[in-house]
């Protein structure tokens, strides 16, 4: 036991527990931990430009490497500003620690208007976090820290908030510090997994669909020897691109859609195994088929589809035991489905089933990419076309803002995940809109060489926005805006800025940019959006006028 101020206990904690980043603003409440980490290099402190940055690069850092990201910022404005990067990370379960600063403990509650003061502060990220507390003392610290990491690190991990007033960063109290908190993996249980193994085994048309929880586990090889061992495609969540390689002879990829071939392999399917997913499809597929359902957390399971097998267990451990025992069981003697596979991705790759000019454009900069780049798609047209037709051969290295659907996330995201991966490229595909939302990060990157290369697709609206309003609402109506030179800004701030009038050789621009090593900026003149087809099929009743109620 030492005695130490709550800013030290929290560095030290943090160091204990691994932690080499943290993404936060100094503000007034906070400047007890400011300043124990700048006695503690260990842990080294990122400056964004806006408290929105410190939530999106922590989930980045964290979605890139798999550590639990740290985000830091004031009370009040300071967390209000920050919850869309903790409701990104929530929807894509992802590990963020959101540490947030409080008034002072006289004043909780109380509602007299101090500085950055709003009342029942916890309730603003519960609903986007796992676990939140407020720490009124030092000597509450490690706890709080031990049980955050507990929950981002077992079970389904998800963001976590600890907050505190400015007394206990600064003030000193004899504390003990713990221990780092470990990985425990829980498998599924026996009769699960006997139950399972057979109906897999028993299976005419059996078909995979994975998700980001084969990530979260780590468990990549453990879930390309199951679909080895059985002889069963994969298809994957968008989100879940590069689990397996798009290279692998059992991959389908990510293409599932309204209609199309992997909509027919599924349909097909009289099971389907859904692994580390919530199986919520945005087009509803295999609904006719058994599921079975292998997720840890046991309230995901069930929700999208109700003829369910539930086996609620770690990814990890839960692929292993199911591999031995259908094993165990006398294997599913199916056929490798490598043929097959191969004719539906020669249908896929023959452009039956893509869009142009998208196609051309993605391939375009898929070929100025190295295999192991990182990718990191914003809510733009290319953004909802890479979902399906982005080549994938690494896991980490395809990054959107699963179901949050956060417009303008990437940027900062992208910085986060460089930080991660300094030595690999890192790649953010923005419209000119979305980028605008953290354009101020540019500053962050040439502050801290973090050399991302954003590619900024330019047509001046927010593109989508206005094809729909033109298409199903009788014309367009304030979409459209005035944009910066983007060359000419990214070199005021000392990046380097290109200029792409044809977006199908944005490739090209894409190596340039790489080579120099540095932030940079590629403005691409980008084709008018009313007259691209639609990326997505079929349209929710509530996007179109109606003449009466709707049922729901």
């Amino acid at each position: 036991m030492s005695k130490m101020s709550g800013g030290e206990v929290i560095v030290q904690s943090l160091v204990r527990e691994g932690v080499e980043f943290l993404f936060g603003l100094p503000g007034v409440q906070m400047y007890g931990l400011v300043a124990a980490l700048r006695e503690h290099p260990e842990v080294k402190m990122i400056v964004p430009r806006h408290e929105q940055a410190t939530t999106y690069m922590a989930d980045g850092y964290a979605r890139a490497s798999g550590k639990v990201g740290v985000a830091m910022v004031v009370p009040g404005p300071g967390l209000y500003n920050a919850a869309a990067g903790l409701s990104t990370a929530y929807s894509t379960s992802s590990p963020v620690l959101m540490i947030a600063g409080q008034i002072p403990r006289a004043t909780i509650g109380l509602d007299l208007g101090g500085l950055h003061e709003v009342n029942e502060q916890l309730d603003i990220v519960r609903p986007v976090t796992k676990y939140s507390k407020r720490v009124l003392r030092p000597n509450e610290i490690p706890g709080a820290i031990s049980e955050a990491f507990d929950a981002m690190r077992n079970g389904h991990p998800r963001p976590t908030h600890i907050e505190m007033p400015p007394e206990t960063l600064v003030e000193q109290d004899d504390v003990e510090l713990l221990e780092s908190v470990p990985v425990i993996r829980h498998p599924a249980s026996d009769e699960s997994i006997e139950e399972a193994a057979k109906l897999i085994i028993g299976a005419k048309h059996p078909v995979i669909y994975v998700g980001t929880g084969v990530i979260r586990s780590e468990a990549e090889k453990e879930f390309q020897a199951f679909t080895e061992a059985t002889n069963i495609a994969v298809i994957t969540s968008p989100s879940s691109k590069g689990v397996i390689s798009d290279a692998h002879p059992h991959s389908l990829g990510a293409g599932l859609r309204g209609s199309g071939q992997l909509k027919d392999v599924i349909e097909a399917a009289d099971v389907v195994i859904a692994v580390g997913t919530r199986y919520a499809l945005r087009n509803p597929s295999g609904q006719s088929a058994k599921l079975v359902h292998i997720d840890v957390d046991e309230q995901e399971i069930g929700r999208h589809h109700k003829n369910v097998l539930p086996v609620v267990g770690d990814a990890k451990v839960t692929l292993l035991k199911l591999t031995a025992e259908i094993e165990r069981q006398g294997g599913t003697k199916n056929e490798s489905p490598s043929e097959k596979v191969k004719g539906i991705r020669d249908i896929l790759d023959s452009g039956e089933e893509s869009l142009e000019p998208q196609n051309s454009i993605l391939n375009s900069l898929r070929d100025g990419v190295p295999k192991n780049g990182t990718m990191v798609f914003d809510m733009t047209q290319m953004g909802y076309y890479s979902k399906a037709f982005w080549k994938t051969y690494e896991s980490r290295t395809y990054i959107d803002s699963g179901y949050s659907g956060n417009l303008g996330f990437a940027y900062a995201t992208a910085l986060g995940a460089k930080v991660a991966k300094p030595d690999t490229a890192v790649i953010a595909v923005c419209g000119d809109g979305g980028f605008m939302y953290n354009v101020q990060e540019l500053s962050t990157a040439v502050k801290y060489g973090i050399n991302v290369v954003a590619v900024v697709f330019n047509d001046g609206h927010y593109g989508n926005v206005r094809r729909d309003l033109e298409h199903d609402w009788d014309g367009d109506y304030e979409t459209d805006f005035v944009n910066p030179d983007f060359v000419k800004m990214a070199e005021s701030f000392g990046a380097l800025g290109i200029k792409v009038d044809d977006p199908a050789k944005v490739g090209e621009a894409v190596q340039k940019a790489l080579a120099a090593n540095c932030p940079a900026i590629i403005d691409v003149t980008m084709y008018d959006t009313n007259e691209l087809p639609f990326p997505y099929e079929g349209s929710a009743p509530w996007r179109v006028p109606q003449d009466g109620l709707l049922e729901k």
